[in-house]
C-alpha cells in the first residue's frame, strides 16, 4: 500500500466517505459486459445453488439448482449457463482485423513479422468479488474434462453438450485473471478498490455492499455507519438486508429458509415418484412445482441485490476517463482471446491439470513482467499514482532551471545535454543512476550526473535524433515541468527457456520415447474435480 493510499484511507475515516486514489480508470470497461453473480451451496466446494447472468441490466437470467447434490440437476444448470455464456463469448470471434505479430522462422531461427487475424473486441465477464473469480476458475476445472455422450458413448455420467467447452473458456478466463492488468474476467470489488480508498481494511472491501456504502453513503450519512448497516443489519426474520456479494450464503439464510425449502422439494419429488394414480400425480406435481418456485424466489432474493450493486459499480467506473495505456492492455487481452479461439477451433485438447516446468516458468515470468509494466503504466497515466511513487523516492518532478549542451567523447560526438532540475522530491539516486521520462509516449533515458546549487543535474542520453544537434522538442528548456522515474517504462523479455523436450533432468527430464514410456497414471481426484 502506497503512502498516498494510506493517507486516503485516513481521510476517509475522518470524512466518513471513500476518497479517490485515481484520476483515470485503469481498467478497460466493455460497452456490453456479461455480469455473473453466482451462488454456491455451503459445505460443498463448487456446488452451484444458482446464478444471475446476462448483459441486460433490467433483464438478468436466473438459473437455479433445486437440489445441489443431484448430479443431473447440476448438469442441467451448467447446460443453461453454457447456453447463456457461450453465445456471448462466441459473439466476438468473427469480427476481426489484420494485425502483425512476431514469430520465429523455423528455417532461419530469426524473428519475422507475419500478418494474422486479431479479434476487434473481446468478451468481458464481471463478477462481484474475488471469491467469485475463483469460483469461475473452479467451475472451469470441473467442466473442461467432462465427456459428452457424443464424445464417449460409454461414459457413465455424460455431460450435456457444450459444458466441456464452457469449462475450457472459464479456465482461460480464470488463468487470464491472474495476469496483472487483464480485464477479461475481473471482480467489481477489485475495480472499485483500485480507484477509491475506503475507511476499512482490504478484507472488508471484499463485501461489495459495504464498499459501495463508503463510496456513495447517501446524503448526510457516514460511510462507516452505512457500511456497518450493509454488513450486519437484519430484518424481523433474522435475514441480512444486504446479502453477501456471492458466492457464499449467510448461515441464517441456509438454516432458516434454504434448508427447509430444499427439504420440501425432496419430499415432493419422492412423493411424485411414489404416486399411484392420476390425482396423486397431479397433486404431488403441483407441490413439486411450488417447491421449485420457492427455491427460485429464495435464490433471486439473495442474488438480485448484488446484481444491482455490480451495475451501480459499473456506473461509478464509467464516470472516470480511461487511462492512456488502458487500451494497450485490452489489446493484449484481445490477443489472448483470439489465441484461445484459434486453439478451440483447431480441436486442441483441454488445458492440462498441471503445467509442465517450462510452461509454469513462462507463466510466472509473464506475470512478473506484466506486473512491472502495469505499475509503470498506472503511474504514467495518473498523477495520484505518480505522487505515491514520488513519495517513495522512485520518481521526482520539478522545473528545468538550466540546460548546458555537451557531447560524448566518441569518434563521432553525440549530443549529451546536461539538464538541471529543481525539485522538492527526494529520489533515491546514486552515481550514474538511469532515470526515464515519457517523450511522445516513448521513454527517454537520462543519467544522474550530480548535484547543483539549484537542483539535480541529468545527462540526456537518447531520443534526440541522429544529427549533431538534438531534434526540436527532444531536450527540455528552462521553465519546463518535467517528471523523471527511476523505474523503466517498459519491460524487456527475459532469457529464453528450453523447449519441453529439452528440459533438464532436474525439472522432469526429457520425455521418454514411445517404446520406453509407461502408461500415464491418472491424476488423483481432488475436491476441485467434482461438482
Amino acid at each position: 500500500m502506497s503512502l498516498i493510499t494510506t493517507l486516503a484511507r485516513l481521510e476517509a475515516v475522518r470524512d466518513g466517505r471513500a476518497r479517490p486514489i485515481a484520476t483515470v480508470r485503469h481498467r478497460h470497461l466493455s460497452e456490453r459486459p456479461l455480469v455473473l453473480v453466482p451462488l454456491t451451496t455451503a459445505g460443498e466446494a463448487g456446488a452451484p445453488l444458482g446464478a444471475l447472468v446476462g448483459t441486460d441490466r433490467d433483464a438478468p437470467r436466473l438459473l437455479t439448482v433445486a437440489q445441489p447434490r443431484d448430479r443431473e440437476l447440476r448438469f442441467a444448470f451448467l447446460a443453461e449457463l453454457a447456453a447463456t455464456v457461450l453465445p456471448y463469448v462466441d459473439g466476438f470471434a468473427s469480427d476481426v482485423e489484420a494485425a502483425e505479430r512476431g514469430e520465429t522462422d523455423p528455417e532461419t531461427g530469426k524473428r519475422v513479422k507475419v500478418e494474422v487475424e486479431l479479434c476487434s473486441d473481446a468478451p468481458q465477464i464481471l463478477v462481484p468479488g474475488r471469491a467469485a473469480v475463483e469460483f469461475v476458475r473452479l467451475l472451469g476445472r470441473s467442466m473442461r474434462f467432462r465427456r459428452t455422450a457424443e464424445q464417449d458413448p460409454d461414459t457413465p455420467y455424460p455431460a450435456p453438450p457444450h459444458v466441456p467447452l464452457l469449462g475450457r473458456w472459464f479456465t482461460h478466463f480464470g488463468e487470464r485473471a491472474r495476469v496483472p492488468g487483464s480485464s477479461l474476467l475481473t471482480s467489481m470489488t477489485e475495480l472499485l478498490s483500485l480507484h477509491w480508498a475506503s475507511g476499512q481494511s482490504g478484507l472488508e472491501d471484499q463485501h461489495l455492499g459495504a464498499l459501495l456504502a463508503w463510496i456513495a453513503p447517501g446524503d448526510g450519512e457516514s460511510g462507516a455507519r452505512a457500511a456497518l448497516r450493509a454488513e450486519l443489519s437484519r430484518d424481523g426474520e433474522g435475514q441480512l438486508l444486504v446479502p453477501p456479494a456471492g458466492p457464499a450464503t449467510d448461515p441464517a439464510f441456509d438454516n432458516k429458509l434454504l434448508a427447509p425449502a430444499i427439504e420440501r422439494y425432496d419430499r415432493a419429488r419422492s412423493a411424485l415418484a411414489e404416486a399411484e394414480d392420476a390425482s396423486d400425480h397431479d397433486r404431488t406435481l403441483a407441490a413439486l412445482t411450488g417447491a421449485e418456485r420457492e427455491i427460485r424466489e429464495l435464490v433471486a432474493s439473495r442474488t438480485r441485490p448484488t446484481w444491482d450493486a455490480v451495475w451501480q459499480g459499473i456506473d461509478l467506473l464509467r464516470a472516470l476517463p480511461p487511462g492512456v495505456h488502458t487500451e494497450d492492455r485490452w489489446t493484449r487481452d484481445r490477443w489472448s482471446y483470439t489465441g484461445h479461439r484459434d486453439r478451440v477451433a483447431a480441436g486442441e485438447p483441454p488445458q492440462p491439470r498441471r503445467d509442465d516446468a517450462v510452461t509454469a516458468a513462462r507463466k510466472l515470468a509473464s506475470r512478473e513482467r506484466e506486473q512491472a509494466r502495469l505499475d509503470a503504466q498506472e503511474a504514467l497515466d495518473d498523477p495520484l499514482v505518480m505522487a505515491g511513487r514520488r513519495l517513495a523516492g522512485e520518481a521526482f518532478e520539478g522545473e528545468v532551471t538550466d540546460v548546458v549542451m555537451a557531447y560524448s567523447d566518441s569518434k563521432r560526438p553525440s549530443p549529451r545535454p546536461l539538464v538541471t532540475v529543481a525539485t522538492d522530491d527526494l529520489p533515491q539516486l546514486g552515481e550514474r543512476t538511469k532515470v526515464f521520462r515519457s517523450l511522445s509516449g516513448k521513454p527517454q533515458t537520462a543519467e544522474f550526473a550530480g548535484f547543483a546549487d539549484d537542483g539535480l543535474v541529468l545527462r540526456i542520453t537518447d531520443r534526440m535524433g541522429r544529427g549533431k544537434e538534438p531534434a526540436e522538442g527532444s531536450v527540455p528548456v528552462p521553465g519546463d515541468r518535467v517528471c523523471f522515474t527511476l523505474f523503466e517504462h517498459d519491460q524487456r523479455a527475459g532469457a529464453g527457456l528450453p523447449e519441453p523436450e529439452n528440459t533438464p533432468w532436474t525439472h522432469g527430464g526429457p520425455p521418454p520415447s514411445v517404446d520406453e514410456a509407461a502408461p500415464p497414471l491418472p491424476d488423483p481426484v481432488t475436491e476441485e474435480d467434482v461438482l
